[in-house]
């Protein structure tokens, strides 16, 4: 900023010069000798400007190049975070994928299989975007796994995420959950949603959302969560998601809405799932555009009976 000043001076200065010297400059050595060393000046001035402009450059391309690859890197951590292979034996099938709208997500989904035979399922959305979401993201991740291992039930598991997640974290940063645990051998899903997006749930009788729960995750230190209790029954569907999938808004600013996503899903409720995400997700980028502004994360689930298990 400070060569600039200058250079612009000395500009202006030479420029004054020669308008009011224009008629001494055949008559006056000494007004010749002044334009003379006041245009080499402002030229070293330019020039040692240009210099530094290019040094700036250089320097800005080399830490845009260092921050490129501690994304990809970052990027490639959170990936390995998500199931890699869904359990095919459990009486669920699932099918789940994370669009993130700026290389790197806050979003996650889990799919658990445990010793004792539980099957527990996750989805969740952290508030804030970039790197620092994603981090507390894996956080969650890692103390959700632990929880989940330790035989925690459901309600215990938000208790003590919502506990972490409030000491670790300032008062604006939450985390919507959604939290499922699902027995074979009674059919039942076990299930507490702390703020997220409520699962549609279809069934041959009609749709139904999976919104019994309390508030997102870190806010309140000592909020109490309360399960609730499903039977699924062979071919009834869940479908999990995150608000980038409804509050994508097209160019008049309509969101794509919870109901265009049931309607969706429910004529597409016998389709294979990794069809019916496929086409959840054309549908949503048709009306909203390609360029997502915020992390889209479905997670498709179907009830299977014997012998249906997935491949």
């Amino acid at each position: 900023m400070r060569d600039r000043i200058y250079l612009v001076g000395f500009l202006l200065g030479a420029g004054l010069l020669l308008y009011l010297g224009r008629d001494l400059l055949e008559k006056s050595t000494l007004v010749t000798w002044s334009l003379t060393f006041a245009g080499t000046t402002a030229a070293g001035v330019l020039g040692l400007t240009l210099y530094r402009v290019q040094l700036e450059l250089r320097a800005s391309r080399h830490e845009l190049a260092r921050k490129e690859a501690e994304l990809n890197f970052a990027l490639e951590v959170q990936q390995a975070l998500f199931p890699r292979r869904f359990p095919t034996d459990a009486g669920l099938e699932f099918a789940g994928l994370c669009v993130p709208a700026r290389g790197i997500s806050g979003d996650y989904y889990d799919v658990l299989r445990l010793p004792d035979g539980r099957l527990v399922f996750t989805i969740a959305d952290i508030s804030g975007k970039g790197i620092s979401a994603a981090i507390l993201m894996s956080n969650l991740h890692a103390v959700a796994r632990t929880l989940a291992g330790a035989g925690s039930s459901p309600e215990e598991v938000c208790s003590r995420l919502n506990r972490h997640l409030y000491e670790v974290t300032s008062g604006e940063r939450f985390a919507t959950f959604f939290y499922a645990e699902w027995q074979r051998a009674d059919r039942s899903l076990r299930y507490v949603n702390a703020g997220h997006n409520a699962p549609l749930l279809l069934t041959s009788l009609g749709g139904s959302r999976l919104d019994a729960g309390a508030p997102p995750l870190g806010i309140f230190p000592d909020t109490e969560f309360k399960e609730k209790r499903v039977s699924l029954q062979p071919g009834d569907l869940l479908v999990l998601y995150s608000d980038g999938v409804t509050e994508a808004r097209n160019e008049r600013e309509i969101e794509f809405g919870e109901s265009r996503l049931e309607a969706l899903a429910a004529a597409r409720r016998e389709a294979p799932l990794a069809d019916i995400q496929q086409q959840v997700l054309k549908a949503v980028r048709h009306w909203a555009g390609e360029e997502v502004e915020d992390d889209m994360t479905l997670l498709v689930v179907r009830a299977s009976g014997p012998g249906q298990e997935a491949v």
